[in-house]
């Protein structure tokens, strides 16, 4: 196939064939016609993990065709729809979902696989929203599984490794509104001594910092109206700026959601990026570790004792905050988790020699990688941290025992068995 890469061009697919297919029969007939297959979503992942020697297939461009139950309170959607597209038809119709990631740009069916996640310390990752998933099996048909199923959990973040995933449901609620205020300057000390109150205060907090800076970069505070919190007129002794002036790295402010205090729907607030712009830098390496949110603090010391390496390859890091699940390979797996969140300027040599430094910096706080993203982590590190891995790989090697759905990726770190 032509040449076909990561979004921000961290990684190169291999794969001989791309097939973009239009239908959920397109996908059955890939699987049906024998071979090793792997969905493709958005391309927002930095590795591997999408690859195969064999057929690559995308989603993206079949028809969403959303379905709302209104008495389920649920919506269900084609695999391949991006986040932001569904929030605007949501909120067309008064309904919302209970969190959004940072780039409403993603694919719901790789955002959800991979265990991406919004923002918020009650607000579970994005894959919590699941009710069911359809797939295409390794026979070419099409399963359904819902919450509630044996092994329901092992399928929810499930990487591609059993089928591909072509329908979506997802639990909604009511729609609500959001204001998105950012604080500069506040100090280290709020988040190091008080972590919970500090990303607790409001709906959704993130933290922006370059580590080696004497107060936090930013720190956006986003509201949920309907709760009856307030913003304060000084936050730590900082007062809110009052115009739209949080800044990401190397974009523009105008591809920014609204900010300054501005209400807003759930679906303008919650991501930090606009639909119809350019998400994030683009020429950048990310990676991201998840850490129980009881030892953050301590984590954060760690990483921040080596501000002045870090510096010297990282454009931001965004700290947020994700509730416990009990999704199998979930980074907040049956733990309330701190997202350590990287962006690194696109040198990879550099970023991969940094990256065993910091990996055993956040080893003795049981670090779990994100699933899309740059890391160097070991099978055996990686398994030491993931409880259910090793339930997740017999569930996939049960469901694809010829794997149809194995990838380099997979194997090496254990999940899934390794083939010839």
């Amino acid at each position: 196939m032509s040449s076909t890469s990561t979004w921000a061009g961290t990684y190169t697919f291999t794969a001989p064939r791309l097939v973009e297919a239009r239908t959920i029969d397109d996908v059955r007939d890939v699987v049906a016609a024998g071979g090793r297959v792997r969905a493709l979503g958005t391309r927002h992942s930095f590795n591997d993990l999408a690859d195969t020697t064999g057929t690559l297939v995308t989603v993206t461009g079949i028809a969403a065709e959303p379905v709302l139950d209104e008495s389920a309170r649920t919506v269900t959607v084609g695999a391949g729809t991006r986040y932001g597209v569904l929030a605007t038809w949501l909120e067309e119709r008064g309904w919302a979902l209970h969190n959004l990631g940072s780039l409403p740009h993603i694919s719901i069916g790789g955002a959800i696989a991979t265990g991406t996640h919004g923002s918020g310390q009650g607000n579970g990752a994005l894959s919590t929203a699941v009710r069911a998933l359809t797939y295409v099996d390794a026979e070419g048909g099409l399963t359904t599984v819902t919450r509630g199923d044996a092994d329901f959990e092992g399928y929810v973040v499930g990487l591609g490794a059993y089928g591909i995933v072509v329908r979506v449901t997802l639990d909604v609620q009511p729609t609500f509104d959001v204001r998105q205020d950012v604080f500069h300057g506040l100090p280290w000390a709020a988040l190091l001594d008080d972590l919970d109150a500090l990303t607790g205060a409001a709906y959704s907090v993130s933290v922006f910092t370059t580590w080696d800076e004497p107060t936090l970069d930013q720190t956006w505070r986003k509201t949920r109206l309907d709760g009856g919190d307030d913003v304060p007129a000084r936050w730590y002794g900082v007062a809110p700026d009052p115009s739209s002036e949080g800044r990401l790295v190397a974009g523009s402010e105008d591809n920014l959601t609204p900010q300054g205090g501005l209400p807003g729907p759930w679906s303008q607030r919650l991501p930090h990026f606009r639909l119809d712009s350019t998400p994030s830098n683009g020429d950048e390496i990310q990676t991201e570790y998840f850490v129980e949110r009881r030892v953050a603090a301590d984590a954060l010391r760690a990483v921040r004792a080596r501000a002045p390496r870090i510096a010297r390859v990282l454009l931001i890091s965004e700290l947020r905050t994700v509730a416990a699940d009990e999704l199998w390979l979930s980074p907040a797996y049956e733990r309330d988790a701190l997202a350590i969140h990287f962006t690194w300027r696109n040198r990879p040599d550099a970023v991969r020699a940094l990256l065993p430094e910091l990996e055993a910096a956040l080893a003795p706080f049981d670090a779990r990688p994100h699933w899309g993203k740059f890391h160097g982590m070991s099978p055996q590190a990686v398994a030491r941290v993931t409880p259910r891995l090793a339930d997740a790989r017999a569930l996939f090697e049960r469901l694809d025992p010829e794997g149809v759905f194995t990838g380099a990726h997979l194997e090496r770190l254990g999940l899934r068995d390794r083939r010839g």
